[in-house]
């Protein structure tokens, strides 16, 4: 599973880091960023939380 967070509708709250930091963390634009290519297996559920977490559901599911 792979993941892209969408730069024009995200706020920059920081949901996503707090639920997966090892997935998304903020740039310097003030705005999340995913920090891995591939979602590791062991870190799929955390990713869904953070994408269910989202409040302006920038983060999308990029299917392989």
């Amino acid at each position: 599973m792979k993941v892209k967070v969408n730069e024009k509708t995200c706020i920059g709250c920081g949901a996503c880091c707090a639920v997966a930091g090892e997935i998304f963390e903020i740039n310097d634009k003030g705005l999340s960023h995913a920090v891995v290519e591939t979602v590791p297996e062991d870190q799929k559920e955390a990713c869904q939380e953070a994408i269910e977490s989202c409040p302006t559901s920038a983060i999308e599911k990029v299917e392989e």
